[in-house]
């Protein structure tokens, strides 16, 4: 897709460069065809795929674990009744080996959050406020000396890619020289999403390969962690981790399902929360004044950071549901065993859901009813820490800053795959 698509055939999400003209063909989705069937492209051999655009449809799947279960559900499954890892999956990652015995059920998965993940990054992880302060106004404070020497800054590089990795540094216990690594890992960890191909974001053997190479030094690194933090806990997750006593089964963690743990936070804390920031310097640069307006009532920049991860989401849509049974959504019939590809960030913009839903709104009621980071159980476990950064960054840089703009320097061009990334942002900024 080198070019705009102007109808509903000329809309293929998953082509090379589809990224720059994702919101035009969600467009044309919801006008032309909501449930856009994918044939052959199902988990199975010979089932299909449909990529669902409504916002209704989708709060419906991610609602109803029964109904729509998770296609990773069927691979615990499958390791639960064989009792040994598939021999066709050699590489399977850290994390799926942790929910099979941590989380394999909706009822193990809601006491994995309850218990494991909710003191450290749900609404427990208002612990981190002043933490997550002082790395805002220590990037703050770089950018303040480029501004006034009358240079711009890569509000990405400068700003939105270090500051999640800064606070999960510190939330997991990493020291803060350590980030490069995690950086390093966190690439490699959403490789599938950047370089994958398909809706199932499918790596070539190569690029497996090396993802898989790169992953294993973090494997021996949070061991190494583990051990320390055993012998010798501290104020920060992975301690806590070794120390809790897991009640579902009545025992403590293993240094197998800690490694689990610490990758699915890694995974999801770092990208997406920087992603997310970016997009909304650019939405405040399109939107001359609003900066201003944020300034004036900070009140107002909560309602801010739900509409940009509404009109911009971090990750655009994922295929993690299979349909249990036969379904119709929007009229199209949907056979049991199909994958649904859930388009959160077609639903963010449904007109039959968000009146206006283009325009930044910062009067808009039940802002945070958005999919961004989805519904239901398997709702993000680190959206209330991803929400607090966001909030703490823009309030800071509300202090710091009078204005901001784009500086020249910008080709607006995203990563591939099915997050939302630009590469770089130049900004000119206003010291106040």
């Amino acid at each position: 897709m080198d070019s705009t698509p102007r109808s509903l055939a000329e809309v293929d999400l998953f082509a090379p460069g589809a990224q720059e003209h994702w919101y035009e063909a969600y467009a044309i989705l919801h006008a032309q065809g909501p449930v856009q069937r994918l044939p052959g492209e199902g988990l199975t051999p010979g089932s299909d795929a449909f990529v669902l655009t409504k916002y209704e449809d989708i709060s419906r799947v991610v609602k109803d674990w029964e109904r729509f279960p998770p296609t990773l559900s069927l691979l615990v499954a499958q390791i639960e009744a064989s009792g040994e890892m598939p021999a066709h999956i050699p590489d399977i990652d850290a994390m799926v080996a942790s929910i099979v015995s941590l989380r394999p059920t909706p009822e193990l998965w809601r006491a994995h959050r309850k218990e494991l993940t909710d003191p450290w990054v749900g609404p427990g992880c208002t612990r981190h406020t002043g933490m997550i302060t002082a790395h805002v106004d220590a990037l703050i404070t770089g950018m303040l000396a480029k501004a006034r020497a009358g240079e711009p800054v890569d509000f990405v590089a400068d700003f939105a890619r270090p500051l999640p990795q800064r606070v999960m540094a510190d939330v997991l216990g990493f020291p803060q020289q350590d980030i490069p690594q995690l950086e390093q890992w966190g690439n490699a960890q959403v490789m599938s999403y950047v370089h994958g191909r398909t809706h199932k974001n499918i790596l070539t053997p190569e690029q497996s390969a090396e993802k898989f190479r790169l992953l294993a030094g973090m494997k021996e690194y949070v061991a190494q962690m583990t051990r320390e933090k055993r012998a010798n806990p501290q104020d920060d997750m992975i301690s806590f981790l070794t120390q809790v006593d897991y009640a579902p089964l009545g025992r403590k963690l293993t240094d197998d399902e800690i490694n689990g743990v610490v990758y699915a936070m890694v995974i999801g804390g770092l990208e997406t929360t920087q992603y997310a920031i970016a997009e909304q310097a650019q939405l405040l640069c399109e939107r001359p004044g609003m900066f201003g307006q944020l300034r004036a009532n900070r009140a107002h920049i909560r309602t801010f950071i739900e509409e940009g991860m509404r009109l911009r989401s971090p990750t655009q849509g994922l295929s993690t549901r299979i349909c249990a049974a036969d379904e119709v959504f929007q009229g199209v019939p949907v056979p049991a065993g199909s994958m649904l590809h859930l388009r959160w960030a077609a639903a963010n913009i449904d007109a039959d859901e968000f009146e206006d839903p283009l325009e930044l709104k910062l009067t808009r009621k039940a802002a945070s009813r958005h999919l961004a980071f989805s519904q239901g159980p398997r709702s993000c476990p680190g959206s209330n820490l991803s929400r607090l950064e966001q909030v703490i960054a823009w309030d800071r840089l509300c202090d710091a800053f009078a204005d901001l703009e784009y500086a020249s320097g910008n080709d607006f061009r995203h990563q591939g795959g099915i997050m939302l990334g630009i590469y770089r942002l130049m900004l000119t900024l206003t010291p106040t």
